[in-house]
């Protein structure tokens, strides 16, 4: 009966979350422009679904997505698996706090797994993925962009993961990173400069999001020494950030492979 409840304050609370862009739409068609709606009930019905998909959509995060990253966290951060029976380790990690950032690489892996697998399935990637392909006409693969994006966020997170166990400063790793974004962006190819920007973004869409979340919160909250708000957040940054530098390096070999070629013909 709870989740029946919940569920229905879910359904109530997206409806009210969703009412102002219709009021919105509404507004700017009906004053601003003064003309009818096309198809009223065709619409309707739309706005219904997606009320329904959106309520659905947040009551599986809160009850398996979110659970899910943070029971991962807590059980790759657990002492009896980190020391692995090495019982004098145990003893010091229990009784001293101390955090040896080598002993979490299974934390590191299910990160580059996580943000590897869910940005392979992220709707919002695979629509501008599509659409790069088609309106390059096959010069950009579909494919080799996914996985360029996916090979970036999967080394963000890890890379974010690593930070939280070891506590270092978060502006470093973003000063370091876009330095690098602002050199690639120099010798990169002009038509993939501000799709590899987009890339960044389509990322934090709604399967990465909630994982990655929970993901950050579990580790902050099971690591000695690391605060949850201070340290929690920020692997979204990472998951934004170093897609662009992957897919601006993936456009940088595949057009000096390409030119190494012509130029293998020609002789």
């Amino acid at each position: 009966m709870d989740l029946i409840y919940h569920s229905i304050n879910v359904l109530f609370g997206t409806f009210k979350d969703v009412l102002p862009i219709i009021g919105v739409i509404m507004f700017f068609q009906l004053v601003v422009i003064r003309t009818k709606i096309d198809n009223p009930g065709r619409l309707a019905y739309g706005f219904f679904l997606v009320v329904i998909g959106l309520a659905i959509f947040m009551i599986g995060l809160e009850e398996g997505l979110f659970p899910l990253g943070e029971a991962m966290s807590r059980q790759l951060t657990d002492p009896d698996f980190l020391a692995k029976g090495n019982i004098p380790l145990l003893e010091e990690i229990k009784k001293t706090g101390t955090v040896y950032p080598s002993l979490y690489f299974w934390t590191y892996i299910f990160g580059f797994s996580i943000g590897f697998s869910t940005t392979i399935a992220e709707p919002a990637l695979l629509a501008v993925a599509l659409k790069a392909e088609e309106v390059s006409t096959g010069a950009i693969s579909s494919w080799g962009l996914r996985i360029a994006v996916a090979l970036g966020v999967a080394i963000g997170i890890s890379l974010g993961c690593h930070r939280i166990v070891t506590g270092t400063p978060i502006h470093w790793y973003i000063i370091a990173g876009y330095i690098v974004v602002i050199c690639q962006t120099y010798f990169a190819p002009k038509m993939i400069i501000p799709l590899a920007y987009d890339s960044g973004g389509v990322t934090t869409s709604t399967v990465t999001v909630p994982l990655v979340a929970a993901l950050g919160i579990g580790l902050a909250s099971n690591v000695p020494g690391r605060s949850v708000i201070v340290d929690a957040f920020g692997l979204i940054a990472f998951a934004s950030l170093f897609p662009i530098i992957t897919v601006l390096g993936y456009a940088t070999i595949a057009e000096w492979i390409t030119n190494r070629g012509r130029r293998r013909r020609s002789v």
